[in-house]
């Protein structure tokens, strides 16, 4: 009987050899979503605000960041909230505060008043803007070159404002906000991707304002959708919209279902934009 030396079946035990799967190492389990908020103060040369930082604190990885600011009645549960929402996907988020101080109004006077005194002075309202996006890139987890800005009402003409005046934002989010704007903005200038999502029954924003205010936009150059929900009033975002118009006599409602859809239009516009 002949005995084959072994080097003859090597090139068959190499095909073996190399064709049996390799133990798979267990993949590494992801960590769960950890929001955690922390006051912030930051300031200009002349005011000193307060204002809160959200972030998943079980990321480490650089992702962008998200200016909040506030509706007229100044830094307040609803734009923490909201800060808080944007860090479950994935951002860092400072919900601002453009007042000062974290002034809050409890009745449409003091609010109007804190409101006009903002926008009576741009420069100072820009360098508030200023010193709160310094503030946000500081964070070790934020991309400085992927910068975004939410906004509500008052905080949506804010927002709407800066990406007229031709800040380096990626894109701009405007909810239930006003539209006679501070600032308006010369061709080429937006660099923002931007979303207005405005009630279509809201007294204060007319289908001719509207109309308007498309035309100048869409003149500049600007990318923006525009949507108008219908049987959304003002201030749909904001779950005490309802007390608040009953108690001061004010066209004010939640609406959850234009509050989700709205938000949806937001995820979409910053997974185009970043």
């Amino acid at each position: 009987m002949k005995i084959k030396s072994i080097y003859q079946y090597l090139p068959l035990l190499m095909a073996v050899a190399c064709t049996t799967p390799a133990k798979e190492e267990p993949a590494e389990e992801a960590l769960e979503v950890k929001v955690t908020g922390s006051e912030v103060e930051y300031s200009t040369d002349s005011t000193t605000m307060n204002g809160y930082l959200a972030y998943d604190e079980n990321d480490d990885s650089k992702r962008p960041g998200i200016i909040v600011i506030h509706e007229w009645w100044g830094h307040n549960e609803h734009s923490r909230e909201r800060a808080e929402m944007l860090a479950e996907l994935g951002y860092v988020a400072l919900a601002v505060d453009m007042y000062g101080d974290g002034k809050t109004a409890d009745h449409p006077e003091g609010a109007q008043e804190f409101m006009m005194s903002v926008v009576s002075d741009m420069d100072e309202a820009m360098a508030r803007f200023d010193a709160a996006l310094k503030t946000l890139k500081s964070h070790p987890n934020v991309d400085t070159e992927k910068i975004g800005a939410v906004g509500y009402c008052f905080g949506g003409s804010m927002v709407l404002s800066m990406a007229n005046a031709g800040y380096d934002l990626d894109a701009v989010a405007a909810f239930h906000a006003g539209l006679g704007l501070p600032i308006m903005p010369d061709s080429g200038v937006v660099k923002a991707k931007i979303l207005v999502a405005n009630g279509a029954d809201d007294p204060w924003i007319s289908e001719e304002q509207a109309d308007d205010f498309k035309k100048v936009m869409a003149g500049a150059g600007a990318e923006m959708k525009y949507i108008s929900y219908p049987g959304a009033k003002h201030a749909f975002t904001n779950k005490g919209a309802d007390a608040m118009g009953e108690k001061f006599g004010l066209p004010l409602a939640y609406n959850a279902a234009v509050d989700s859809a709205s938000w949806e239009e937001m995820k979409i516009l910053f997974s185009t934009a970043f």
